[in-house]
């Protein structure tokens, strides 16, 4: 499977820095297991029947979902790793057209909306992040997952394995940076959270829109 390995696009970093789902280093993998859990638990309380992913990098967990007889598709504001998605696609045989390059703050309500929305690993990468909650308020009717990598928790595990230490463990690209308690706050002034999880070292959210009292 391809990976964005670092690229970045128009000065953002896009992608994966690494092949996490493929990754040999027992720990590394430990975690992403964690993650991988958390968010499948949710989509099954779910049980969409179409899922849409805003942020889907390469395509990995669209094409996961597809395998599982899901109607699912993703966009990126990233035409680059697009490309990627779809090559993925192909060359698992799968439909490349269920990718679309599209920003966050660009979803609409009639090309976009689905059952379930997830938005994972994408609102650490954005400048404006109460402006991505708003858009994804026009587009989420029923369910919303989100994560975020865990602060400073996420940057403390990257300094123990000696990356980006002239940042302080700051993987590149990373521009918001929130603890628990942190992420849920911002994101119960745009949704209802109904479940936290806390697979290490992320933060996942179940959300609702807004109740109506």
């Amino acid at each position: 499977m391809k990976v964005a390995g670092g690229q970045a696009e128009d000065g953002i970093v896009i992608g994966n820095t690494y092949d996490k789902y493929g990754t040999r280093n027992l720990i590394a993998r430990r975690m992403v297991q964690g993650f991988e859990g958390a968010l499948t638990s949710l989509v099954a309380k779910v049980k969409p029947t179409t899922v849409h992913e805003v942020g889907c990098g390469e395509g990995y967990w669209v094409m996961r979902w597809l395998r599982q007889a899901i109607d699912a598709r993703g966009t990126d504001f990233s035409a680059q790793i697009i490309g990627m998605a779809k090559d993925n696609a192909r060359g698992q045989g799968m439909d490349p057209g269920r990718f679309a390059v599209r920003s966050i703050y660009e979803v609409t309500p009639e090309r976009d909306s689905a059952d379930l929305i997830v938005c994972c690993e994408v609102m650490e990468h954005l400048e404006e992040p109460q402006r991505a909650l708003q858009a994804l308020q026009r587009i989420v009717r029923s369910d919303l997952i989100i994560s975020v990598p865990r602060e400073p928790l996420w940057r403390v595990l990257n300094l123990a394995r000696g990356k980006y230490v002239s940042a302080l463990g700051n993987t590149p690209g990373h521009l918001q940076h929130w603890s628990r308690r942190g992420i849920v706050s911002l994101v119960s002034q745009f949704f209802d959270v109904t479940e936290t999880l806390s697979p290490l070292p992320w933060t996942m959210l179940h959300c609702k829109p807004k109740s109506r009292r």
